[in-house]
């Protein structure tokens, strides 16, 4: 019974290029979120404010709202391949840029805003070329499902232990050591999408002007309401729910009296619930129940946060961030998975380049909005008012989906 499960679970590892490319993720997504976790500690360190935290991940992700639809078109237009090799090599070089910086120990909270600017183009780019490449990677298009649901696991494992790894590094070495490593964990990224074997990429014959495919990506989402829900939904909890990661160091070292490496593991203990979460997604055998799983996670999540935001000691707070780490992972990764397996091939690209956007395009105003009330009426009762917005959110969206179905 184990056995089959396991074997269920990990299918997709059947696929060299997959495996080549999940290995390489797994090491560079280590780095990113060692990165982020250094980033939101040195610019609250900095300012002790958690306005400024949310502007930081403003100018990180609104960047890749602005210029994720160009994205989507060159993910449809060119080798995704190509795409990610330059998008990876330009997050490396950003790295450096940002080791170089803090090394010096002379920087300001600008300099850093300025390269997550950088950073946010760049993933414009990268997320929507990288998410429907699974479908290039994987032979056996029944394991689609799984290879995806394994990328969330990934990506969480990584969230696991990057910030705890972040946190201790902060404390012994500083935040320069951090962004190196980040640095150094690119080189297995690339180093995996040019060991692949891939066929060679077919330029499509009829290139059509950019407003002209992204009016076609438009007219597609009218006529396929289910992915356009599913896509307004994501922005909702982009906006007014998602963002509680920004009052995390404000928790860590206002509410908890803590450090970088309290900040740390309350991140991993999200990242454990999060591969907790993801696991659970790839072992489901069909994705029938997506739908109903995406929505009950999202009631989990408004329980969890309320939780979260009456805790005043760090040790009973550990509990409810595994609970949200499991329950924010399962809506985007089962929206996600929903609409990679429902769009049409030829419009991947673009489709998940307007997630892309949704995503990118509201949690940063989302950033903004928590930090600021955070200001007014303090971290708990921002993260509590998230809590009861993500239960209402839950209701409001059971309704509409259901006419859908």
């Amino acid at each position: 019974m184990i056995q089959a499960v396991k074997s269920n679970a990990f299918r997709a590892f059947r696929n060299r290029n997959y495996a080549l490319f999940f290995c390489g993720q797994s090491i560079s997504q280590i780095g990113t979120w060692m990165q982020r976790t250094a980033v939101s500690w040195v610019v609250y360190s900095i300012s002790h404010s958690a306005y400024m935290l949310g502007l930081a991940v403003f100018m990180q992700q609104f960047p890749s709202f602005l210029f994720s639809l160009l994205g989507g078109i060159a993910s449809d237009r060119y080798s995704r391949r190509k795409i990610l090799l330059i998008t990876q090599t330009a997050s490396l070089a950003q790295s450096l840029m940002l080791t170089i910086l803090t090394l010096t120990n002379h920087y300001q909270i600008w300099q850093i805003l300025s390269l997550s600017v950088v950073l946010g183009i760049v993933n414009a780019f990268d997320t929507p070329a990288r998410q429907p490449m699974v479908h290039e990677l994987v032979r056996d298009k029944e394991d689609i499902t799984n290879a995806l649901a394994l990328n969330s696991a990934m990506v969480n494992l990584a969230r696991l232990i990057g910030p705890a790894l972040s946190g201790i590094v902060l404390q012994a070495y500083g935040a320069h050591t951090c962004f190196a490593l980040n640095a150094v964990s690119f080189l297995a990224v690339i180093g995996s999408l040019l060991l692949m074997k891939l066929p060679p990429f077919v330029t499509p014959l009829h290139k059509k002007k950019a407003l002209t495919e992204l009016s076609e990506g438009f007219v597609y989402l009218r006529e396929t309401p289910r992915i356009g829900i599913i896509i307004v939904l994501i922005m909702c909890m982009g906006f007014l729910v998602l963002p509680y990661d920004t009052l995390m160091p404000v928790f860590a070292k206002a509410i908890f009296h803590g450090n970088a490496r309290t900040f740390g593991y309350i991140a991993s203990s999200i990242g454990l619930g999060s591969i907790t979460g993801s696991l659970f997604l790839a072992s489901l055998k069909k994705s029938g129940h997506l739908m109903r799983i995406l929505l009950v996670s999202i009631v989990i999540l408004g329980i969890g946060l309320i939780g979260f935001s009456r805790c005043t000691s760090f040790y009973a707070a550990i509990p409810f961030a595994v609970i949200i780490g499991v329950a924010s992972l399962v809506p985007m990764t089962a929206s996600i998975t929903i609409i990679q397996v429902e769009a049409a091939a030829h419009m991947r690209g673009r489709v998940m380049s307007y997630i892309a956007m949704a995503y990118f395009g509201m949690l940063p105003l989302g950033s903004l909005l928590a930090g600021t009330a955070s200001q007014k009426i303090s971290a708990p009762t921002t993260m509590l008012i998230q809590g009861g917005i993500a239960l209402v959110t839950a209701f409001i969206f059971s309704n509409y989906l259901k006419t859908k179905q």
